[in-house]
């Protein structure tokens, strides 16, 4: 468990402008697992309570798999910290230097949870809130990704859900004032991509996590990117 020495100054100058996560779109790269850029892969012992923690779900719309927490560095397995922001108690905070998105809750205390962030060039900051949120919903590719990637143009009206969805089993949807910002956070099968820079600019957490984060967050809650 490490602590995170960030002030609330910090935390504020996340108030830049969020233009930027318009012009580039959101989401999340083909539907398909992301290849590990580690040469060897490294395991890690996981505790029994972390296993029960990231077990399978077979009640789901769509069942799912335990999540192998091997592969996770266990600095990125969910658990509940000091709050390092001073934000008020239903704030949602991305750090994306650290890689780690909290959940500020009462007495001083956050839900930490490790994420996978936007690759280079689609890195964005800023203030929001959280609109609103679905379960199993569907993935619609912003035209300007499907220019970058022709290939999802079969999907330009929309991925219906499934596990293979890039959105995964919960997303919760990004709104600076009545402006849909196209970001989005949400579920995502693959361990090897949490505590990387992988996606288009949207937050992914493990499926079992964005659950747990969608169960206890409330749409309106204000959200910031550091």
């Amino acid at each position: 468990m490490t602590s995170l020495a960030l002030g609330r100054r910090q935390f504020l100058a996340g108030a830049a402008s969020l233009s930027a996560l318009v012009l580039a779109g959101c989401a999340t790269t083909t539907p398909q697992r992301v290849a590990s850029a580690v040469p060897a892969e490294v395991r890690h012992p996981v505790p029994l309570d972390v296993q029960l923690m990231y077990a399978a779900v077979p009640t789901e719309q769509f069942p799912l798999r335990a999540a192998d927490m091997s592969l996770v560095d266990p600095i990125y397995w969910r658990q509940e910290v000091a709050d390092p922001s001073g934000e008020k108690p239903g704030t949602v905070i991305v750090d994306t230097p650290n890689r780690f998105l909290y959940h500020v809750g009462q007495n001083g205390m956050a839900t930490r949870y490790g994420v996978g962030i936007g690759r280079d060039g689609y890195a964005w900051s800023g203030r929001a809130h959280i609109a609103y949120k679905r379960e199993w919903p569907t993935w619609t590719p912003p035209s300007e990704m499907i220019d970058r990637q022709p290939e999802l143009e079969q999907y330009r009206r929309g991925m219906p859900p499934s596990i293979d969805n890039p959105l995964g089993a919960r997303t919760l949807y990004i709104h600076q004032g009545n402006v849909d910002t196209i970001y989005r956070i949400h579920g995502n099968p693959d361990e090897r991509s949490i505590g990387k820079a992988v996606s288009s600019g949207c937050v992914r957490l493990l499926q079992q996590d964005i659950i747990h984060l969608y169960d206890n967050v409330k749409s309106g809650s204000t959200l910031v990117v550091i």
